[in-house]
């Protein structure tokens, strides 16, 4: 009787089974409640560098060229690994070789850097600059993210007010702009002209920012250390591993990119490059090492097989290859990058440990730039789940 009740009850599941179904998946019923993917958004940091580059700003726009990779990988350190676009907006004032210069959002850091490098100081004189217009360029011509979770910051960088003359939008509405589109703005005043100190005082605080006010230079830490040389010898092998796939437009854009990494180990000290190692080493710059199309990367996760792509999608580096020699070449790069990368972790640990000794023994840097910086980055950056402990990057 068990045997036959059990079986009636089976039968009856089964029934349902057929019967409902239909009607389930008709009417997207989760059936399994319990088998679900979620995929979890990545971290997003939007930020926007705000530079008057007038002739006074010469020794502040060299130490943002020293910076800018210091300043990423502090961002980058969130216990989320965030992914990081970094803009520029450079100004000077009306009558000057340009009023604004605008460098819109990008993950291609070596890009951004690359025309950051030809950024002098030339022009004003006049005191007030087109901080407006700058500001208003900052908020409302980049490429902003549209994630509600993202961290999207201005530091604006001058020693002089803004022209409050001119005809234009002025900070109090471009300000009030940013906030509604979740855009905080920190102010940073180089040098001491008492008449900026109240505009950079009422942008920061209109924005919910902060106010810092630095020594005309910028007020950075900016050590060199004997691992930098190596260091910087290393990414430029590792840079060399990069191999380009896809149609012509593609391969067009990631040569844009390659011929901005050339630039900057060109033109850079070895310090700066051994910073952007640190950077590229970082989950937050995988992109900027990689780009879009990156064969190597791409093989070696499974993105794609070298049998599946086109000849003229090919690199020009495997065109003339037999099929097994492509697979033993792109094997090659892809061990010879996973040594070098080892290498460029293992160097920047010590790099790290040799700074910090250095800035213990200089009484911590708490009045610098860098841990300024890292201070807002880490309350403001919180608000958007973002989670930093391992204090500023130098």
């Amino acid at each position: 009787m068990k045997i036959k009740l059990l079986g009636i009850a089976l039968f009856g599941l089964t029934l349902a089974s057929v019967v409902y179904y239909p009607q389930l998946m008709a009417n997207n019923v989760d059936i399994d409640p319990k088998v679900q993917h979620h995929v979890v958004a990545k971290s997003k940091i939007d930020v926007v560098f705000v530079l008057d580059t007038t002739g006074s700003m010469g020794g502040l726009i060299q130490t943002a060229k020293e910076k800018i990779w210091s300043i990423a990988t502090t961002m980058a350190s969130a216990q989320q690994a965030p992914e990081i676009r970094i803009g520029l907006v450079a100004y000077r004032d009306r009558g000057d070789a340009y009023v604004t210069k605008v460098v819109d959002l990008s993950g291609d850091l070596d890009s951004v850097y690359a025309t950051l490098m030809d950024f002098e100081a030339d022009g004003g004189g006049d005191g007030p600059e087109s901080v407006n217009k700058a500001l208003y360029d900052a908020v409302n011509s980049m490429s902003w993210s549209a994630q509600d979770q993202a961290y999207q910051v201005i530091f604006l960088v001058g020693d002089a007010p803004p022209h409050m003359d001119y005809n234009e939008a002025r900070y109090p509405e471009i300000v009030a702009a940013a906030m509604n589109k979740g855009i905080v703005v920190n102010t940073i005043q180089c040098g001491d002209m008492p008449m900026t100190v109240e505009p950079w005082s009422q942008i920061a605080a209109l924005s919910h920012g902060e106010f810092f006010q630095v020594e005309q230079a910028g007020g950075a830490v900016a050590f060199n250390t004997p691992f930098d040389e190596k260091i910087a010898e290393l990414s430029a092998a590792l840079d060399d591993t990069r191999l380009y796939y896809g149609s012509e437009e593609e391969k067009g854009r990631m040569k844009e990119k390659v011929d901005a990494t050339d630039k900057i180990h060109a033109g850079l000290s070895f310090a700066s490059r051994a910073r952007r190692a640190e950077f590229n080493a970082s989950a937050g710059g995988k992109a900027n090492l990689l780009g879009e199309n990156e064969l190597v990367a791409a093989v070696a996760d499974g993105t794609v097989t070298l049998d599946e792509l086109d000849a003229d999608a090919l690199p020009e580096a495997l065109k003339a290859m037999a099929p097994a020699a492509q697979e033993a070449f792109v094997s090659g790069l892809s061990e010879k990058r996973e040594t070098l990368q080892r290498q460029i972790r293992d160097l920047s640990a010590e790099r790290g440990d040799y700074i910090a000794k250095k800035v213990d023994d200089a009484g911590g840097m708490r009045g610098s730039l860098d841990q300024k910086l890292y201070d807002a980055v880490k309350v403001q950056a919180s608000e958007a789940g973002l989670e930093y402990k391992d204090g500023p990057a130098y």
